[in-house]
């Protein structure tokens, strides 16, 4: 069998070490160097030619972000960020998922041997993701927007790629699933959107401390309003609502209006938030007035209840396997018998748009 060859990225050398134990300790992988800057790992990727990379985002020298930019560009590779569980350390890892990096793994600002040694699972897990991702070069990046703050301007909105004219009122209802490469995936999308778009509800598999950063990067770039849901608000025309970290998002109705549900129950399908959970909701509150979207990501969570989702009423679009970082949860979906039609990242947005239009008049009044 060949191994998995990891070259693992830290100035922390209790950190290079405790990851290349847990590395080592895998039958499928092996770890082959650890540097303890960019410019001692660009050596080592060079003449060890590794297969996937775990690099720390605050280093000397060089940060882990210029690093990752030039890599991407250059000699791109499939990158697993290490991030710390600090509010720099979020905003910090969305950029580095912007320029290319397939995943990260946070860790604990104090007790690092303890977290990692119990993150060792979703470590190796997410470095087997990794190595059979499909990565493409990364022309050179925009630069970074940060969100805007309490008190201080709003960036600019970009302008609108897609029309407008929509006008589906509150009934209609997007269900958006995705984990690995999915942050990028729904940035392609939601950036694309008109601001009179109806309601969308987003799960995309992310620890608590990071969906907040996530939410306000992509309001900062979209037309569209995004934020983080919160638990009993009104779901509205023009707003995208992600699930929280480490809660899971149902949808409900209250009167006439479609509502958001915060839960701390289990992890479903290991996840927490679900998208099996988002997408059951969503069959049995919106039926035929949804749109079900199952981007990128390993595994199959939320193919069963999509297929829900289709038996009651709704139309389901899976992203293809051409343009997704991991054809898992697309494809479980699609052998689900749950996917009406599959498309490329790129041709998504367009998709909802004109499935949106063919469906006015057809709203479903549910009770």
């Amino acid at each position: 069998m060949n191994k998995t060859r990891v070259v693992v990225v830290d100035d922390s050398a209790l950190v290079r070490s405790l990851l290349s134990t847990i590395v080592n300790a895998q039958p499928d992988m092996q770890c082959v160097g650890a540097a303890s800057d960019p410019f001692v790992a660009r050596e080592m990727i060079r003449n060890l030619d590794p297969d996937v990379l775990t690099l720390d985002v605050e280093m000397p020298r060089m940060d882990g972000i210029d690093f990752l930019e030039k890599l991407m560009r250059l000699r791109p590779m499939p990158v697993v960020m290490v991030s710390t569980l600090t509010e720099r350390g979020a905003e910090v890892t969305m950029r580095a998922l912007e320029l290319g990096a397939v995943d990260f793994v946070a860790k604990p600002r104090i007790g690092i041997s303890q977290g990692l040694q119990e993150a060792a699972a979703e470590i190796v897990e997410k470095i087997r993701i990794a190595a059979r991702a499909r990565i493409a070069r990364h022309p050179a990046a925009p630069p970074a927007q940060a969100p805007a703050r309490d008190g201080a301007a709003s960036p600019p909105r970009a302008a609108p790629s897609t029309p407008s004219t929509l006008r589906h009122g509150t009934e209609k209802l997007i269900a958006i699933g995705a984990s690995t490469g999915g942050t990028e995936a729904i940035r392609a999308i939601l950036t694309k959107l008109p601001p009179d778009f109806p309601a969308i509800v987003i799960t995309q598999h992310m620890p608590p401390g990071f969906t907040r950063s996530f939410a306000e990067r992509l309001d900062a770039q979209c037309r569209i309003r995004v934020k983080e849901a919160e638990n009993g608000e009104r779901l509205v025309p023009g707003h995208a609502y992600i699930a929280p970290g480490g809660r899971h998002l149902r949808v409900d109705r209250s009167g006439a209006n479609y509502v958001a549900v915060l839960d701390d129950s289990e992890p479903v399908n290991r996840h927490k938030p679900s998208v099996e959970v988002l997408f059951a909701s969503v069959a049995a509150k919106v039926g035929p007035n949804a749109i079900g979207v199952m981007l990128t990501g390993m595994g199959r969570d939320g193919a069963d209840a999509m297929r829900t989702m289709r038996e009651a009423g709704s139309y389901n679009l899976a992203q293809d396997e051409a343009s997704c970082i991991v054809y898992g949860m697309p494809r479980e979906a699609v052998v689900a018998g749950a996917v009406h039609e599959s498309a490329s990242l790129e041709a998504i947005a367009g998709k909802l748009v004109e499935r949106l239009r063919s469906s006015a008049g057809s709203v479903t009044h549910r009770v």
